[in-house]
Formats: structure tokens, sequence, C-alpha cells
């Protein structure tokens, strides 16, 4: 557990596969919480949106630099005493690892779960994103589930975003997060 995380501001990454809801669920909790939402696309440099719409699955190398940018936003507002919500995919522990050393330990992680069928059919309701249907396939793939890591909380996608958002906060709560 953290040190004191109800007396120290803290980042909140919203996680899961693409389609799972993120950014609306990240929205909603910030929204709630009074905090500052990143949209974690955004910050994909234009080489990966464009490999992304090609359908063409990022790597490792390609996620870093990514990470690396979401890590100093995150950071950046702590550091100011500011709290902070983030959506990024985050599928593999190294990533999680990354980000929490970024946060200097008060991070916590909602975790965004859902069948295959329902996220499929959430992407393809999307108007407008540059993620095709086609990865996700290699995003479950690659997905890590948090299950055992500290500060996570899972939640069922198969809900509306406030019901999500609600789940979410209580989950939080039970970690000792001030909602």
């Amino acid at each position: 557990m953290q040190d004191d995380p109800i007396n120290k501001p803290h980042a909140i990454i919203v996680m899961g596969v693409s389609g799972c809801g993120k950014s609306s669920v990240g929205e909603k909790l910030a929204e709630a919480l009074h905090l500052a939402f990143v949209e974690g696309d955004a910050l994909h440099p234009a080489s990966n949106v464009e490999k992304m719409s090609k359908g063409i699955p990022l790597t490792d190398e390609d996620r870093m630099p990514w990470l690396d940018l979401i890590a100093k936003r995150m950071h950046a507002s702590l550091e100011k005493g500011e709290g902070i919500i983030v959506s990024c995919s985050a599928l593999k522990r190294i990533y999680r690892e990354r980000l929490r050393g970024a946060a200097g330990g008060n991070l916590f992680f909602i975790y965004l779960e859902g069948s295959k069928a329902l996220l499929t059919k959430r992407m393809g309701e999307r108007k407008g994103h540059f993620m095709p249907v086609s990865l996700l396939e290699s995003q479950l793939a690659t997905l890590e589930v948090p299950t055992g890591e500290q500060g996570v909380v899972t939640v069922d996608i198969d809900d509306t975003v406030v019901g999500i958002a609600a789940t979410a906060l209580r989950g939080l709560s039970t970690l000792g997060v001030m909602v």
C-alpha cells in the first residue's frame, strides 16, 4: 500500500485494450474526482498513429517513447500537487512498472475488462478513431492482465459508462483513494 494515498495527489490510469472505454470512463472519473484528464492516444507520435491506422501493431520500441510522454505528464502533474487521470492501454506489466516509477508509487490502475465479442462490437461502432478492429487481436495477444498487481481495480465493461465509472470509484475507495 502506498504511504498515505489519501493525503497525496494521485495518478490514475484507465487501462485496457482498444474499445474497452478508457476515454469515456476516464472522463467520467475525472469529472467525479475533479481531476484533469489526459487522453493518452493524443500523445502518440504521428508515426504510431500512422502504423495503427494501417493495421500494423505497435512494438515495444514504438510504445516506449509514448509511455515516457505519459509518464512525464503524470510526473509533472503530481509534482505540482495535482492529481491526474490518463487513458493508456498499459498492456504489459513492464509498461505499468515504467509508469509506476514515474508516478513515484502513487499510481492506481483501473483495468477495463470485457469479452472479445463486446470489444469488437464497440470498436465497430466507433466513428473517427484511428485504431481498426483488426488490431484488437494483437492487443489481446499482447495484454498481460494485471491480476495480483498492487493498486489495480478490475472493472467489467458490460455496463453503461456511468455504471463502469461508479464501480471503478468503489474499487478505488477500497484501495484508500479518497473519492
